[in-house]
């Protein structure tokens, strides 16, 4: 592994351990030469995935790209960021198992909801203007209409 700081191929691992979820392994390694400690982590991958935009263009799937975007989303918000690495990996197994190796982009968008609707409801309504590109106040209510439950507007009782 490439020492981030002095760019040595010649790196130790001091330390190694599987994360929490068992998704992974947590390297701490250091640089002989500059002294410098760094982290890194092991996933299994099992499959090289391609993602189709909908311009039609295909890019390499990047889990970090997947990160960035459920860290924007759920940025102030009281979710502990082991539970955000357990949906990560658990999203990235779902695209996994599908059997292919080209998803489509509304595919991760959609497991992306999915999973942030069940974790925390203003992170998926952030996470939904963005992915379903909301112009106008009325495209917050109809997403709001459906967390409220049949996907109605919600009945204002004092109102006749």
């Amino acid at each position: 592994m490439r020492c981030p700081y002095c760019g040595n191929t010649d790196t130790q691992v001091k330390d190694s351990r599987p994360t929490e979820d068992n998704s992974a392994i947590r390297r701490r390694r250091s640089c002989p030469d500059c002294g410098g400690r760094f982290t890194t982590f092991e996933r299994v991958q099992l499959r090289e995935l391609m993602v189709l935009k909908r311009s039609g263009r295909r890019v390499p799937f990047e889990r970090d790209k997947l990160v960035r975007s459920l860290q924007i989303a759920l940025r102030k918000r009281p979710v502990d960021p082991d539970r955000v690495e357990r949906m990560t990996s658990g999203i990235v197994r779902r695209l996994e198992s599908l059997g292919e190796n080209e998803v489509r982009s509304e595919t991760v968008g959609k497991l992306v909801m999915e999973a942030l609707k069940a974790l925390d409801d203003v992170a998926y309504v952030r996470f939904a203007s963005v992915y379903k590109n909301f112009r106008e106040a009325k495209d917050f209510e109809e997403l709001l209409g459906e967390l409220s439950g049949d996907g109605e507007r919600p009945v204002d009782e004092n109102r006749e």
